[in-house]
């Protein structure tokens, strides 16, 4: 039987440090157990990865990135065009009642890149139905954010092996 949320929470995973998305993930997969429809957003990630292949097999757990390819390499008016949809997407869903857990990933991204604004996602947070768990996630929250949300980590990095040469492994970073 699904569970549901009687009060939905903002959630923001924040910091330089690596695990916000797979933090969310964890989240995420928690409640899926627990029978609760979970959406997933990526912001500005164009390519598959492990999470998608793997949890696209499950039908409560909706995973959706509008990006396409790196987004590293791109345009910056591509990169404004994919986030302007994909935010105008995260807004339909956020509003549409199929989900008790909501997940935005590398929206904070975005908005330090100057794709969305601050105030949109404060815009959008006013219009979170009170039932919905919704979580944030990237590096730079805007202190507005933090100050709204329920609950926020910040993962601080400490030493990543970035740092000495060693690039993203698939199944361990992507």
């Amino acid at each position: 039987m699904a569970e549901k949320v009687k009060r939905g929470l903002i959630q923001v995973y924040t910091g330089e440090g690596k695990g916000k998305t797979t933090a969310a993930l964890g989240l995420a997969v928690r409640a899926t157990g627990r029978g609760m429809k979970v959406g997933f957003i990526q912001f500005l990630k164009g390519r598959a990865s492990g999470e998608h292949l793997f949890l696209s097999q499950y039908p409560a757990f909706k995973i959706v990135h509008m990006s396409v390819g790196s987004s590293f390499n791109k345009p910056r008016e591509q990169m404004l065009q994919e986030a302007r949809l994909t935010f105008a997407y995260a807004e339909e869903q956020l509003l549409s009642g199929n989900y008790d857990l909501l997940i935005l990933d590398e929206i904070f991204l975005a908005i330090h890149k100057e794709l969305i604004t601050t105030e949109q996602l404060l815009n959008l947070l006013d219009k979170k139905p009170d039932s919905l768990e919704l979580v944030l996630t990237g590096r730079h929250a805007p202190p507005e954010i933090v100050q709204r949300a329920d609950l926020v980590t910040e993962m601080r990095k400490i030493k990543h092996p970035f740092s000495q040469g060693i690039r993203a492994r698939r199944g361990i970073e992507f």
